[in-house]
């Protein structure tokens, strides 16, 4: 079964980054989170999200993690 934003969710995993730590950034809770996944993404969230998970795996790359 495919899951809507599969595209979010494989690349926040192939960089090593957790959902929940993309909702931290965006303020708001991880289930809330997981709610705003269940459903299609416009392209700006979509992009916003892809921005935060870049952000997120630099950080943990610079702090010697290996992502």
């Amino acid at each position: 079964m495919k899951h809507a934003n599969e595209f979010v969710r494989e690349y926040a995993k192939e960089s090593g980054i957790l959902l929940w730590q993309i909702a931290e950034a965006l303020g708001m809770r991880d289930s809330n989170f997981s709610k705003l996944l269940r459903h299609p993404l416009t392209e700006a969230k979509e992009s916003e999200i892809c921005a935060i998970i870049d952000k997120l795996a630099d950080e943990k790359r610079e702090d010697g993690e290996d992502a």
